[in-house]
């Protein structure tokens, strides 16, 4: 059959980007409010439109920097900043009622991150606890006039979900939990990366005994730090494992 251009109406390609980070102890994400229609006024995730003369990478990459000011980590040039990586592709036909628009959600970690500030379109950027933007239906219903409880825009509720469900995942088997933190860092700041990200209380000991019985996970920095309070504590950073064995597998709740 002849190709026929007409048969293939245009769409558009965006990147979304579910921005994690541990502030106060609790796992947040970036959530941006809407400054033009559709859904004016409605917190979202972060993200925009492919350019034409850039790919998926390179355009999630831009968003982060614009959104939050950090550089996609270059894990070749071992270079500071966000642990970047694809997470889904969202293609439902009626997700966008501007046009047929293909989102390719994109999860970013790093370490506490400042305020952010808008930018582009948006009204107002915050960073939120996920069980705050992650709402069930029923809360959705109860708060539908607050724009801060309802829903996010678009599909953006499923994107986060998937994002937050692929960060507690995989800080059971890798060594992604340490995106979390500064260079170097104590067991127990490392600790409390899992309790936010999980939700969970863990025992400390049985954590420290875990995670330094864990060949490759950390590496002794050979420096102290009083800044968590009490005695000095032992600094670490990031050992050369990706795969944790055994792994850190999360408590049943």
């Amino acid at each position: 059959m002849p190709y026929e251009p007409s048969a293939f109406p245009p769409f558009a390609v965006t990147v979304d980007l579910v921005v994690l980070t541990v502030r106060r102890h609790a796992l947040c994400a970036l959530a941006v409010r809407r400054g033009e229609a559709p859904y004016e006024g409605k917190w979202a995730l972060p993200g925009g439109f492919v350019r034409a003369d850039e790919d998926l990478d390179s355009a999630a990459a831009r968003e982060l920097a614009e959104e939050t000011g950090l550089q996609a980590h270059d894990t070749a040039g071992g270079l500071p900043g966000a642990h970047l990586e694809q997470l889904a592709t969202y293609g439902d036909p009626g997700r966008d009622p501007r046009m047929r628009v293909v989102s390719v959600a994109h999860l970013a970690l790093a370490p506490d991150l400042p305020s952010p500030t808008p930018g582009g379109d948006a009204r107002g950027a915050r960073w939120a606890p996920v069980e705050d933007l992650l709402v069930d239906d029923a809360s959705t219903r109860r708060h539908a006039d607050d724009g801060d409880k309802a829903s996010l825009a678009f599909d953006h509720d499923q994107i986060l979900a998937a994002g937050v469900e692929r960060a507690r995942s995989k800080i059971e088997y890798s060594s992604l939990a340490t995106a979390f933190c500064p260079p170097e860092f104590t067991v127990g700041e490392l600790r409390r990366v899992y309790e936010a990200v999980w939700g969970v209380a863990l025992d400390p000991r049985n954590f420290h005994r875990k995670v330094t019985g864990t060949p490759g996970f950390l590496v002794p920095s050979g420096g102290t730090t009083t800044r968590q309070g009490g005695r000095p504590a032992q600094l670490f950073r990031a050992g050369g494992a990706n795969l944790l064995n055994p792994p850190m597998l999360r408590p049943e709740v």
